[in-house]
């Protein structure tokens, strides 16, 4: 079996600065494809780059805001442009503010459906159309949540819940077409997505986990804090690479084949 399955394939990742968003730009580079890391962290995503390139892989870094719908366009149409294809489109950005409903801040339900629903439907819509035109055999990648499984799982569910929704609407869209869409539930991940948590809430949880930080609510959690921690709570914190894997296996199997949902989760169950 060839060791770079998606050579001369173009990939697009969103939410490519940390976390799952990373780890699998970085899987797809190292299996052959040309990767545009999308996201707001330059300096993170130029890291990534280099480790791509540096495997021989291609690479490039495009900042922007997902919740721009004019970004995302042109984040498509600059891959297709510049590589004539576009061949697996990853909408991994995401967010959340898990406050109560009653306490809820409005302007952070407008950041989560912007970030979590439009700017998805836009990717997919622009990916389609790309796809379409280069003939490719292509595979939609959606970042959901086992959020989406719960009924009671707030205005963070409720935007993943609609993200199956457009998975699964899209999917019978493009039964005739030569592109999949795959929806990837994660459960809990050792990642920055709880920067908007609780600061005492994280840290406690670090504490338990025998690692001391300071946490102020929006500020990003060290790499090193993550990769220290993922490792000591595995029972209840998978790995980004895991959900990497997951995406990898989705677009390396033939186009005749559906894989439709994959749920990767730690073998203890968080709430999320």
């Amino acid at each position: 079996m060839s060791t770079h399955p998606l050579a001369g394939k173009t990939a697009i990742v969103t939410g490519a600065s940390s976390g799952i968003g990373r780890a699998i730009a970085e899987k797809l580079g190292a299996a052959g494809a040309h990767v545009y890391l999308a996201g707001r962290t330059r300096d993170a995503m130029e890291a990534s780059q280099v480790k791509i390139e540096a495997g021989g892989g291609r690479a490039a870094v495009v900042t922007l805001d997902v919740r721009k719908v004019q970004d995302v366009q042109d984040l498509v149409a600059r891959a297709q442009r510049e590589t004539g294809r576009l061949d697996i489109m990853v909408n991994n950005a995401g967010l959340s503010f898990p406050a109560a409903i009653i306490d809820g801040d409005p302007e952070e339900w407008r950041s989560m459906l912007e970030t979590n629903v439009l700017a998805l439907l836009v990717g997919c819509q622009a990916a389609v159309r790309a796809m379409r035109a280069c003939k490719a055999d292509g595979h939609i990648v959606n970042i959901s949540s086992i959020a989406a499984q719960r009924n009671d799982s707030g205005v963070y569910g409720a935007t993943k819940h609609a993200v199956n929704c457009v998975c699964s609407t899209l999917r019978k869209e493009l039964e005739e077409d030569s592109i999949r869409v795959v929806n990837i539930m994660p459960g809990a991940i050792a990642t920055n997505f709880a920067r908007n948590f609780d600061p005492a809430f994280v840290a406690n949880f670090a504490r338990a986990a025998g690692v001391e930080i300071e946490v102020k609510r929006g500020e990003r959690l060290p790499d090193e804090v993550m990769d220290r921690l993922q490792p000591m709570m595995k029972q209840v914190l998978s790995s980004p690479d895991d959900v990497a894997d997951a995406v990898y296996y989705a677009v390396t199997q033939p186009i005749h084949v559906n894989v439709a949902e994959i749920v990767v989760r730690p073998p203890k169950q968080l709430a999320l």
